[in-house]
């Protein structure tokens, strides 16, 4: 404690580390101002910031080009994939109607001969049932419109007439066309003739 009452106060003195008062000397004996010194060292410390920047750069850089091709061949991969499933899609459906197209290739055979419409009435009947179950195996649905509410965003209303009863009024009297679904979306509007 003794020694510290002896040590002189100066106000101008700061805690900085960074502040040196006066003059070092050298092992050899010479003098060096240390701010000069602290100069020096801080101007090689931004050269080695700046070849590590530089060398981070250059790996944000490869990692950025990577990731691009990367995408580049994601998309190109998932667009061929999606041009396969389109014709594999095309090729499924074509397959289920196979059978029904040779259907009417037996049914015109048979029926070339004879002059009974019943028997080709009746294989026509056959065959669109079939047509009508294979497509219906593949999501297409018929719409439900004759007698209903008309909704424009499912059916187009080709004209109207008046309404053969009161109950009719204002709603579907006949299609005209028929409208279909694929699964829930809506591929074909019906066309219906309105009763006023």
């Amino acid at each position: 404690m003794a020694n510290e009452q002896n040590l002189p106060q100066d106000d101008n003195l700061t805690a900085d580390p960074n502040h040196v008062a006066g003059e070092m000397a050298d092992a050899d004996g010479e003098t060096t101002d240390t701010a000069a010194a602290s100069e020096a060292s801080a101007s090689a410390a931004p050269k080695a910031d700046g070849s590590r920047t530089d060398a981070e750069l250059a790996d944000l850089k490869d990692k950025y080009l990577r990731l691009a091709a990367e995408f580049e061949n994601y998309k190109r991969r998932t667009s061929k994939e999606r041009i396969e499933l389109f014709k594999t899609a095309n090729q499924e459906l074509m397959t289920a109607l196979l059978p029904v197209l040779d259907d009417f290739e037996r049914a015109r055979a048979a029926t070339q001969a004879t002059t009974d419409a019943n028997a080709v009435r009746e294989s026509i009947d056959i065959i669109q049932n079939k047509l009508n179950k294979t497509l219906q195996q593949k999501g297409l649905t018929a719409m439900e419109a004759k007698g209903g509410d008309f909704d424009a965003e499912l059916h187009e209303a080709i004209t109207q007439i008046p309404a053969p009863s009161d109950d009719l009024k204002g709603k579907i009297v006949d299609v005209v066309e028929q409208g279909y679904y694929l699964g829930d979306k809506v591929i074909r509007h019906a066309k219906v003739v309105l009763g006023q």
